[in-house]
């Protein structure tokens, strides 16, 4: 089986587990684990940030950044497509008492206008607009990589009204390869930033939020509040600064292979008659089927493939260090086996959301 849901289905490599089974270990809520304080320090120093935290997921860390920079009934700008308003579960105003401002087109990509458009608390019976969330990758946009030159304008425009800067960064190891720019580049413009290790890095557990110390201090106590100091997790930041020993090798040779192989696929989900909702600019293909996408993932799986439904006629398919070369040979099959007689299926731009929120 080809599995190509999310690139966080990867298993651990046998240098992660041995690091796991190795690691020094203390208990992390009382800062005495050395392993997630080198993890921390290590992430932080990446993304040119003062600190940084462990946590157990991208969601968490998200949440954590919408708690440090805003109170009950603020407001957040957010792109239509971003994770925070499709995939968290509601999380801001269920543990915030936070609205999301959604903004913005198909593309994912905030712009200036968007963001100063909708800047609003002068007036009593007005939210306060408190914090500007950028996501990069646009997991629901298809993977796009958003650029520096494209966020400075965002940047500028919310620092003109005072508001905070937040990135989702869940793939941002992607988008820094797929644009030749570094993480602390594309981190640079941001208060706080969370970066995901179990996605585009194959690392099996963990997210880390970088920021300034006092952030990061603050952000140590809502940690807590949600439930996420895990005492002995050096076992989890072993396995992590291995993943990212191999980020930083061969000049991200696995990340860029991942893009290489989203190209090949794309490239024959083109050849099958089908249409892309954009081409991938890193590990995500997003493509249309001609029946129901469930019915779409069902018929793959059952040709050795599994893939997920993103929308109504849309299946996401996620390239990740654990699919090889033969791998991608097997899932190009088994869509051209499947769809080599249909016709060439009309663009339908309105992705919504699918059963995956990874």
């Amino acid at each position: 089986m080809v599995d190509l849901r999310s690139d966080t289905v990867t298993r651990p490599t046998a240098a992660m587990r041995q690091a796991m089974a190795e690691a020094e270990v203390g208990d992390d809520v009382f800062g005495e684990d050395p392993t997630v304080r080198r993890l921390e320090e290590r992430v932080a120093e990446l993304l040119g940030k003062e600190a940084g935290l462990f946590v157990p997921s991208g969601v968490m860390g998200n949440q954590i950044a919408l708690r440090v920079h805003t109170r009950p009934g603020d407001e957040v700008v957010v792109a239509e497509r971003s994770h925070l308003y499709h995939y968290e579960a509601g999380a801001p105003a269920a543990l915030w008492g936070v609205q999301l401002r959604p903004v913005g087109d198909a593309s994912g990509v905030l712009t200036a206008a968007d963001v100063a458009g909708v800047v609003q608390g002068a007036n009593d019976w007005e939210a306060r607009t408190r914090l500007v969330c950028v996501e990069n990758t646009v997991n629901k946009a298809g993977g796009v990589a958003v650029p520096s030159a494209a966020v400075a304008p965002v940047a500028e425009a919310a620092r003109a009204h005072g508001l905070a800067l937040h990135l989702d960064g869940a793939r941002l190891w992607n988008a820094a390869v797929a644009l030749g720019e570094t993480p602390a580049g594309l981190a640079a413009p941001f208060d706080t930033v969370t970066v995901c290790l179990s996605k585009g890095l194959g690392a099996p557990v963990g997210s880390v939020l970088a920021g300034s110390a006092e952030t990061i201090r603050h952000a140590r106590r809502a940690r807590k509040l949600l439930g996420g100091g895990m005492r002995q997790s050096g076992v989890l930041a072993a396995a992590a600064l291995v993943a990212l020993d191999d980020f930083e090798r061969d000049g991200h040779a696995l990340v860029r292979a991942d893009h290489a192989r989203a190209r090949r696929l794309a490239d024959a989900v083109e050849q099958a008659g089908l249409a892309l909702v954009r081409p991938p600019d890193t590990n995500i293909v997003l493509f249309e089927t001609p029946e129901p996408a469930a019915e779409a993932v069902a018929g793959l799986e059952a040709a050795g493939v599994r893939t997920v439904p993103f929308g109504p006629h849309a299946v996401r398919a996620t390239l990740h260090r654990d699919v090889d070369d033969a791998g991608l040979d097997r899932a190009v099959a088994a869509l051209s086996e499947r769809y080599q007689d249909r016709a060439h299926v009309a663009n339908k731009s309105d992705v919504t959301p699918g059963v995956s929120p990874t």
